[in-house]
């Protein structure tokens, strides 16, 4: 996953709660069906939420992408999650992995698959890695993130493994990425907050495999992919911090505008 150069402090465990988030989306649709809001309301702050159902506001937030997915309510960013339709039905099974959910995994996974690939791979193969981190750093420049190089800097090294399962699984992971709803969602809400990959990670990684170190490469990808999980709990936040300034300033203007307008007509 890619993300913002600058860091933020955060869990790095961010599905710690297991299917925490699916339980809390049940009881808020009880709730939906219950009568407590209607369609049209505001639901409480995710601080607010977090609070009341003593959840994590990870959770609390996985639990709104959920909701979101299925229609049930509306995430405006800067104005708060409110109430489009009401469903007093709830299956777990709609529910498919999320993106911290797959994160965690990769993280897990891919670690393990570096190690493996430090031991494997050819020169051929490094210097595909250090076209890949060209080519990630050119991406990056384009208005709408493809995440082609990044994509396929990790599948050359699930390649270096020399294990079809293990390229077979990595590869799954990034198709899950865009065909689960609620995963799909929260990376098209990090794309839109800015996030991109970090080149030096990825270059940390490739140092590290070119010395054929099983340990450092691990080490490197768990940073990489430990980063992720960060920014990914706090892309959202920083979309409706982004969207509060932008309404902040809007409201300088119009009252400047309208101190200006009294200032000219004032006859004293």
């Amino acid at each position: 996953m890619a993300r913002k150069t600058s860091r933020r402090g955060g869990s790095s465990t961010a599905s710690a709660d297991g299917r925490l988030y699916q339980r809390l989306a049940k009881r808020i649709v009880d709730a939906l069906a219950a009568g407590r809001w209607n369609v049209g309301d505001r639901l409480p702050a995710e601080r607010e939420l977090a609070l009341e159902f003593g959840a994590s506001r990870p959770a609390v937030r996985e639990a709104l992408i959920a909701l979101e997915v299925r229609g049930l309510i509306d995430v405006r960013i800067g104005s708060g999650a409110y109430v489009v339709a009401l469903s007093a039905q709830y299956e777990d099974a709609a529910f498919a992995i999320t993106a911290f959910e797959l994160t965690e995994a990769r993280l897990l996974f891919e670690g393990e698959a570096a190690a493996l690939a430090a031991i494997n791979i050819d020169d051929d193969e490094l210097s595909r890695l250090d076209e890949l981190i060209a080519a990630i750093a050119a991406e990056n420049l384009h208005l709408e993130v493809t995440e082609n190089a990044d994509r396929d800097f990790h599948l050359t090294i699930a390649t270096a493994t020399r294990n079809a399962g293990i390229l077979r699984t990595i590869e799954d992971f990034w198709r899950l990425r865009s065909t689960s709803s609620e995963c799909a969602l929260l990376h098209k809400k990090a794309r839109d907050a800015k996030v991109r990959p970090v080149v030096e990670e990825h270059a940390a990684i490739v140092e590290a495999l070119r010395s054929r170190d099983p340990a450092a490469a691990r080490e490197a990808m768990h940073a990489h992919l430990t980063a992720v999980m960060d920014h990914l709990l706090f892309a959202t936040e920083e979309l409706a911090v982004e969207e509060a300034r932008r309404q902040v300033a809007n409201k300088r203007r119009r009252y400047g505008s309208a101190t200006l307008v009294q200032t000219r007509t004032d006859p004293r």
